[in-house]
């Protein structure tokens, strides 16, 4: 079956002009992968449960071009980013087409679902991309994990204060957790230890009316 017949008509010229409504103006080879990565989705998503694709606009706004504003908020070219419960791929995956220097973890306990990224993570010819068949609560297990990464991302996950405590171990000092919030989410878990700081909220795609939470890890001895 080929992928073609499973998106829109026209679906490239779709994503850029809902690129430029949003503010973004998508180069060739970004706007290539992730028409590629959404084929692959569309595909695989009529066999698994993989996200919902009923509003080709919605899609493209959350599932693509989310990703593509969160990662202005990215200033290293090459982070390790660890993203949690990543399911269908976003924003992990648009994340990595965004900025292709970061080392990528995504962790997916669902074996179906691990096995849609490894697939897509092949497909897409991405480097320094790797799937963890997994809880989060497993990686807290493994030493070689713990303050690995620059950036932690969660979206369909449920956070509360409990989950950030756990998952501030894996997050270097001076990391940033970064919350996808859609319209009606919660803004901030309420109670944060200590060593977590909000640093900011920011709209990401109008359409959508989301968010996006930036939380740091303080470094020892940080006011």
């Amino acid at each position: 079956m080929a992928t073609a017949a499973v998106i829109p008509r026209g679906f490239r010229s779709r994503l850029l002009r809902r690129a430029l409504r949003t503010g973004l103006t998508l180069p060739p080879e970004l706007a290539d992968g992730l028409t590629a990565y959404y084929e692959l989705l569309a595909l695989w998503n009529r066999k698994i449960n993989l996200t919902a694709l009923d509003d080709p606009d919605q899609a493209i706004d959350r599932l693509l071009l989310e990703p593509l504003v969160a990662s202005k908020h990215i200033a290293d070219p090459a982070p390790a980013v660890l993203d949690i419960g990543s399911g269908g791929g976003s924003p992990a995956l648009p994340l990595k087409l965004a900025i292709p220097g970061m080392t990528l973890t995504m962790v997916e306990s669902k074996a179906r679902k691990a096995a849609f990224l490894r697939e897509a993570v092949r497909l897409l010819k991405l480097s320094d991309a790797r799937v963890e068949t997994a809880r989060y609560e497993e990686l807290l297990t493994k030493p070689e994990l713990h303050e690995a990464a620059d950036i932690i991302t969660l979206r369909a996950v449920r956070t509360d204060a409990r989950v950030l405590r756990s998952l501030e171990a894996l997050l270097k000092p001076g990391g940033l957790f970064l919350l996808f919030r859609s319209a009606g989410g919660e803004e901030v878990p309420g109670s944060l230890p200590p060593t977590l700081a909000v640093v900011a909220t920011l709209p990401l795609v109008e359409a959508t009316r989301s968010r996006i939470v930036l939380i740091e890890k303080r470094r020892v001895g940080a006011s």
